[in-house]
């Protein structure tokens, strides 16, 4: 089932002026594409293959899936227990949220991989969860503990953090953009660039900071909430449309948000949502992971990225 939020008619086109209507369609179908996994995360539609990649974290696989052939294939294994994947920005380049070997790594077009980020203050990383990359190559990550046992831990802070572009090259580490988080998961940059969206699992919101030109964050104030006690789940990957809405997984499916924080919708989903991104031929399908199954939904919006 899809709730809709009740929209007027005549409702202007620019929804940073003035929230729209959902961008889902009346009648919309929840399909599966593809099933039979431990826990799928983190899904990327690679516009230049046409296929969806997204992570099994106990797997230790990343899975391809071919709309064409309707099959799924091994990408990459071992992914080093990989979760948020998103585009370099170099060609043919993906980051990596990397559970298990706790780091975020650069995978090149040969499958060569590089660390990018593995230690705060000389400190290990705990578990990075969900990756952005912002034009000019400022890395913004997420590091909740979900991936180490607590006796591994190194790191007391939840941290929201930022890599400048070059740093580990020249022996830098990540900048912590905050501490205020107690489960910092999913994390996107508005299409613009001007907005760095954070989400947090327990305390069930969105928070929003403005990006300077220089990529550094201020603010933190909060976006949304996703409350819902009766329904399964919680505030975890997110991606955004090109007019700025801001699509959450949380509690019963998919929370859709406008540009000012209004709640727009909420697509029911058959199992708890852990990631989103947009893909398909024209960027107009949204793709959703569950623990066991990856599902897809075509929406009247176009994804920023």
């Amino acid at each position: 089932m899809i709730l809709a939020a009740a929209a007027g008619e005549g409702a202007v086109q620019d929804v940073f002026a003035q929230p729209a209507a959902s961008p889902v369609p009346d009648g919309a179908q929840v399909d599966k594409v593809a099933g039979g996994f431990q826990f799928t995360e983190g899904p990327y539609w690679d516009a230049a293959s046409g296929t969806l990649l997204f992570s099994d974290i106990p797997a230790n696989t990343i899975y391809q899936w071919l709309p064409s052939a309707d099959s799924t294939s091994v990408y990459r294994r071992p992914s080093g227990r990989s979760n948020g994947i998103v585009a370099g920005r170099e060609d043919g380049a993906l980051l990596l949220a990397q559970h298990g070997r706790r780091r975020v790594s650069r995978v090149g077009p040969d499958g060569r991989e590089t660390a990018l980020a593995t230690h705060y203050d000389g400190r290990r990383l705990n578990s990075p969860n969900d990756v952005a990359v912002r034009s000019g190559g400022t890395v913004y990550f997420t590091d909740p503990p979900y991936g180490v046992e607590e006796s591994a831990r190194e790191l007391d802070v939840e941290g929201v953090y930022r890599l400048a572009p070059g740093a580990r090259e020249n022996g830098g580490e990540p900048t912590l953009i905050t501490d205020q988080f107690e489960r910092p998961n999913g994390i996107v940059l508005s299409p613009d660039e001007q907005h760095l969206y954070v989400n947090d699992t327990r305390q069930q919101l969105i928070r929003a900071y403005d990006v300077a030109s220089d990529g550094s964050v201020s603010g933190g104030e909060v976006f949304a909430r996703l409350e819902d006690e009766g329904a399964e789940g919680g505030p975890d990957g997110m991606t955004v449309d090109q007019q700025g809405r801001v699509y959450s997984t949380g509690p019963g499916g998919l929370w859709i948000f406008a540009p000012g924080g209004e709640r727009l919708d909420r697509i029911d989903v058959p199992a708890q949502s852990t990631n989103v991104t947009f893909g398909g031929a024209q960027n107009r399908t949204l793709f959703v992971t569950t623990p066991r199954a990856v599902y897809r939904v075509r929406v009247n919006a176009t994804g920023a990225r």
